[in-house]
């Protein structure tokens, strides 16, 4: 029959062009379909959980600690700045090399202040006529002060180093505390000891409720941090020579974190 449209060469580029477009349509709606069963899994999770339950927990660690800290400062007056900073660098040579000598390594030594001051002294003049005159400050000389923070590892010998350092030079000693070389490893024992708390309450709160736990949708932490035990020690270079080295007890250092975690629940 004449006139049919997929007759001749004309029907069959129609054909063609026809199949290849039903194999496109087809190969798209394949797509979507296999987009479409693949969220599947996804529907929902973006929904902000409405039945929850909030629960706490506190853990703590109690550990001894491992490094100890303090500073020192070497402190020199003289007539200029040169020979101020001479005699402080001095000292602070002697001291760092006793330091190292008893095991200290130059890693845990930090310079935290070095300051240069003019130092002043009032004069009053002679009053012989009035008005009398004011007084007059008048330089006399400079004083050179370099502070160090000292890292010790061996918690055993703070006691003798702060002895020590008063007999190489050091004129103040201060700031003496016991902390860990690592608070976040101890930090992470303790919020792991929070973490296991608030799960064992939120088990039994879901158990007294007639609930199940469906899965965590908030978690926050606050507290977190350990309490160093400070002491303080203050040192006369004149007098070091005859000082006995403190008894220093290490003692325990508690580190606590606190964490509230919310469930979902069904």
């Amino acid at each position: 029959m004449e006139g049919m449209p997929f007759e001749g060469p004309t029907g069959e580029k129609l054909r063609k062009a026809l199949l290849v477009t039903v194999i496109v349509l087809a190969i798209f709606l394949a797509a979507q379909a296999t987009a479409g069963i693949m969220s599947l899994r996804y529907i929902g999770a973006g929904v902000v959980a409405t039945n929850t339950i909030n629960v706490s927990g506190h853990g703590e660690v109690l550990m001894a600690p491992d490094i100890a800290t303090f500073s020192f400062s070497v402190v020199s007056d003289k007539a200029t700045v040169a020979a101020a900073q001479a005699d402080a660098t001095a000292k602070q040579n002697a001291v760092s090399d006793y330091l190292g000598g008893a095991g200290v390594d130059k890693k845990d030594l930090q310079t935290s202040g070095y300051s240069v001051q003019p130092q002043y002294e009032y004069t009053q003049i002679v009053c012989v006529a009035y008005p009398c005159p004011s007084g007059r400050q008048v330089l006399r000389g400079y004083e050179v002060r370099q502070s160090t923070t000292v890292k010790v590892r061996d918690t055993a010998k703070a006691g003798d180093l702060l002895v020590g350092v008063g007999t190489k030079g050091a004129t103040e000693v201060s700031g003496l505390q016991f902390t860990f070389d690592d608070p976040a490893g101890v930090q992470a024992q303790a919020r792991g000891k929070a973490i296991d708390d608030a799960k064992a309450k939120a088990k039994v709160l879901a158990k007294q409720l007639g609930v199940s736990l469906v899965r965590v949708v908030s978690f926050s932490e606050s507290g977190g941090g350990y309490s160093p035990q400070p002491m303080y020690a203050s040192m006369d270079v004149s007098t070091a020579s005859k000082a006995v080295a403190p008894d220093i007890s290490v003692g325990e250092n508690k580190t606590s974190v606190d964490v509230s975690v919310t469930y979902e629940i069904r």
